[in-house]
């Protein structure tokens, strides 16, 4: 394990490579990242921001929806993320996933992952933001006193 990023890098590289089909889990997002590499004539690898699912079943059938093109997926490799966004770029780990779905489905993937990662930004920074303001979902150490 990787003391600077929390987990092992060599083999998050070695899933990303392996895998079919790719589940990110953030440990600030609710939010999962969606990778499939899986492509054939006229239909490109997909890489989407989706609900957690309920259920290994659950996480199969939306795959399933999302991807009709294609049958159930043999597996669903995974892997849990504990940093930043910032840290994922940093590591080099969200180039390796750019640099697969380039090489599968070339620029409209590169410019797929560009959006999807501002996307992640984009959630990332509104739950740092919730965290700060004490949404419902967090408890906060101190409390603002009345005016």
């Amino acid at each position: 394990m990787s003391d600077e990023y929390g987990v092992d890098l060599d083999e998050v590289r070695k899933v990303i490579e392996a895998a079919d089909v790719l589940v990110v889990r953030f440990h600030l997002l609710p939010n999962r990242l969606l990778v499939d590499f899986r492509t054939k004539p006229g239909v490109p690898p997909f890489l989407a921001v989706v609900p957690r699912a309920e259920s290994v079943e659950d996480r199969f059938r939306s795959i399933k929806m999302l991807r009709p093109e294609f049958g159930f997926p043999e597996k669903v490799m995974s892997f849990s993320w504990p940093r930043s966004m910032p840290i994922l770029l940093a590591s080099g780990i969200w180039q390796h996933i750019v640099d697969r779905m380039a090489s599968l489905g070339g620029i409209e993937a590169t410019e797929r992952c560009g959006a999807v990662m501002e996307e992640l930004m984009g959630e990332e920074h509104r739950e740092i933001l919730q965290a700060i303001r004490g949404a419902d979902h967090y408890q906060t150490l101190w409390e603002r006193e009345p005016a």
